[in-house]
């Protein structure tokens, strides 16, 4: 069966992570472009504030509060989907969980934490999603990955783990359903710094507050990303030229980078000082203060990314695109001195 997706405006779109950042983003413009919406985070309460503002908008909403690391809670966000739309077209699995600090200073039980919601949460909402659609006909999962997918950086071992995994997870999935012939388009989303409450929200082990390096994109871009794979069959999708070029050097010159991580990589993920909100903080375990996009970085975020819109170019334009990087990487490892 061939990928045939509906435009966003006649699109039930499920959207894990909601509450807040890239999540709460993609959930605000769906709604302004039409799309009724199915909302999931741990927050009930600013799940509903949100769901009220978009409800005042004309939007169609549905709320789920749960945890994606429990099977049980994604199986009822599917469940509730069907109650109240009759099912939906697109999955979005966007809900992570954060740590800074070294590899040996988080407990094992945290790197274990991230896995379950990062992984095994974006697992079983694929799973979940495939279900559904194989019934509906096809549709589009998106799963929100990194380019720490990519590149791991300093200070966040844990959750570059978890993003290497989801982009591993996905690439299988993406082939199981093209062999089945499922209609099913499935899409990896790459952000680079988004102005999100990620830092905020993460659990900190340095003796400094977090914070994004620059540069920083707006989470309306993330949005924008999501919402056009729901639409438009994509492998990946990288949103914000910084991040794509800091995957591009990773891949390059690996070595090169780790010095520059060692020497640098600490000190621009810290903040002199902290006005952030404390009752943000450390959303691990348990759901904190949400209900903003933004984070409380005090930068200029991007608004444009020349990158993402590249990408959205027909087939064939984004192939010659993909060719011309692809040779450049692959020139540049050749050139490289096997050691």
């Amino acid at each position: 069966m061939a990928v045939s997706l509906k435009p966003i405006a006649e699109q039930i779109i499920v959207i894990t992570g909601a509450s807040s950042g890239n999540g709460l983003a993609t959930a605000r413009e769906a709604v302004r472009r039409g799309a009724a919406v199915v909302i999931a985070a741990r927050n009930e309460e600013a799940l509903e504030r949100v769901a009220a503002d978009l409800r005042t908008a004309g939007g169609r909403v549905a709320v789920v509060a749960g945890d994606v690391a429990n099977e049980a809670d994604v199986e009822r966000i599917a469940d509730i989907a069907i109650e109240t739309f009759g099912g939906f077209d697109s999955w979005v699995n966007n809900a992570a969980a954060a740590t800074y600090g070294t590899v040996e200073q988080v407990p094992v039980a945290d790197h274990r934490r991230a896995f379950d919601v990062n992984y095994f949460g974006t697992l079983q909402g694929s799973l979940v999603a495939a279900r559904h659609l194989r019934t509906r006909g096809g549709g589009a999962i998106i799963n929100v990955g990194s380019i720490l997918g990519d590149r791991a950086i300093i200070q966040q071992g844990p959750y570059s783990a978890t993003k290497h995994a989801v982009q591993a997870l996905t690439d299988a999935l993406r082939m199981e359903l093209e062999r089945d012939r499922a209609g099913i388009s499935v899409t990896l989303i790459k952000p680079g710094a988004i102005d999100t409450p990620y830092p905020e929200h993460a659990r900190n082990f340095m003796d400094k507050a977090p914070r994004l390096p620059p540069p920083l994109y707006d989470p309306s871009l993330v949005a924008d990303a999501i919402l056009f794979a729901c639409a438009n069959q994509r492998r990946e999708l990288y949103v914000g030229g910084g991040g794509v070029l800091s995957s591009l050097v990773g891949q390059i010159a690996p070595r090169l980078t780790d010095f520059a991580m060692e020497v640098i990589g600490t000190r621009i993920q810290q903040k002199p000082s902290d006005p952030g909100d404390p009752a943000r903080r450390d959303n691990l375990y348990e759901a904190r203060s949400d209900g903003t996009s933004h984070g409380s970085q005090k930068v200029h975020a991007r608004s444009t990314s020349l990158m993402l819109e590249a990408q959205k170019l027909p087939w064939a334009a984004g192939g010659l695109v993909a060719l011309g990087v692809g040779a450049i990487v692959g020139l540049s490892r050749a050139a490289t001195p096997k050691r």
